[in-house]
């Protein structure tokens, strides 16, 4: 990566990572202790939230109350020619949505996913998993060494619609 990144590469950057990447490393607290899972994720169509689908039979899952934190991180492919400081990545932090497989209020969200992972329909049928919602209150965007921007739920939208094509 260059030096540098402009506000238009870095929303470029946080577009790429939040609709081409396809798993996260997600943190949550479960039975009192720290606990990660790498996940499949999906962006909301109002830029808000990550869905995602979990077995209830995995331990993070456990950290998926409704009302409970999490903090994301999705990250660049990493190749072997770039430095591990260069990689571009977000963190991401809020509060966790549960909703129903059926539920009509969360249409889009199920949509959105499967759009993503046409492959997942079969796995919905299944008892142990569910959808979750996670809704971003805030994160930090790194797009180099020492080139970092905050994002917060106001701010995350609309520097996502500023990397849209018009």
């Amino acid at each position: 990566m260059t030096e540098g990144f402009s506000a238009a590469e870095q929303a470029a950057l946080l577009r790429s990572l939040l609709l081409e990447q396809r798993v996260l490393s997600l943190a949550v607290v479960a039975d009192e202790r720290p606990v990660i899972g790498l996940l499949p994720f999906a962006l909301s169509t109002d830029g808000r939230a990550l869905i995602v689908h979990a077995s209830r039979l995995a331990r993070h899952t456990a950290g998926l109350a409704d009302g409970a934190p999490f903090d994301a991180l999705v990250h660049e492919t990493v190749t072997g020619d770039v430095g591990p400081l260069q990689v571009g990545r977000v963190t991401l932090r809020g509060i966790v949505r549960t909703f129903a497989n059926h539920d009509t209020a969360h249409a889009g969200d199920r949509a959105v996913y499967l759009a993503k992972y046409p492959t997942a329909e079969p796995i919905m049928a299944l008892g142990d998993f569910a959808f979750f919602r996670l809704e971003i209150t805030g994160g930090r965007l790194v797009s180099q060494f020492g080139g970092a921007i905050n994002l917060t739920a106001r701010t995350l939208p609309s520097l996502l619609a500023r990397s849209m094509p018009s």
